[in-house]
């Protein structure tokens, strides 16, 4: 993986408002992440953690309010955000590698090759298996793995735990440190605490 740092980068949020199926989920939400943070995004079911990453990433449009970009080079929001939703968002009939691949491909910006990306997650063997023949943490593991073949210095992470084991999660901490010490930014939606010293909690809710 490339230990080149990232820009400098700073994502505000001003007064963000967000409506689904005419509901209002919540408003009056501000935060600011700047490179080399962390923030846990918390709150109970259906407080609107995922649509905040939804927001963010531009899958959705706020009611109301605004998000920034700042340093990066001046490059689009978009262009620097690497999303790891609740789903996997994997192709089962191809291989662990064949998925990496493509993401890289899609992503641009290359950073570790997916055979590299596959041995930091702890998944060199199964390379040439279909995505589909592995177990949810597997699969889970593979997803995560996209983060390190295209470098990206903003990640908005939805659950990423989920179906993680113990060793697993250890693993995860690691990758998420590294990417801080880099320079990166991470935004993760979790119900316990990220396991990263010093990340902010935002919650959402009461």
């Amino acid at each position: 993986m490339s230990q080149i740092p990232f820009p400098k980068l700073a994502l505000s949020a001003e007064n963000l408002a967000c409506r689904r199926g005419g509901r209002l989920i919540f408003d009056g939400l501000s935060f600011a992440l700047a490179s080399g943070e962390a923030i846990a995004l918390t709150g109970r079911n259906g407080a609107g953690k995922s649509s905040l990453i939804a927001m963010i990433s531009g899958r959705l449009r706020p009611e109301a309010g605004s998000l920034r970009i700042a340093g990066a080079d001046e490059t689009p929001l978009p262009e620097l955000i690497h999303l790891v939703g609740h789903r996997d968002g994997l192709k089962t009939a191809l291989t662990a590698r064949e998925n990496l691949d493509f993401a890289q491909a899609l992503l641009g910006e290359p950073g570790s090759s997916p055979d590299e990306a596959l041995a930091a997650i702890g998944l060199p063997h199964v390379a040439a298996l279909p995505v589909g023949y592995l177990s949810a943490g597997q699969r889970r593991r593979v997803a995560l793995a996209r983060l390190l073949v295209s470098r990206r210095p903003l990640w908005l992470l939805d659950e990423p735990a989920s179906a993680l084991d113990t060793a697993a999660q250890v693993m995860l901490i690691g990758l998420m440190r590294g990417h801080l010490a880099l320079g990166g930014a991470i935004l993760a939606a979790t119900h316990g605490p990220l396991g990263l010293d010093g990340a902010r909690e935002l919650r959402i809710g009461p």
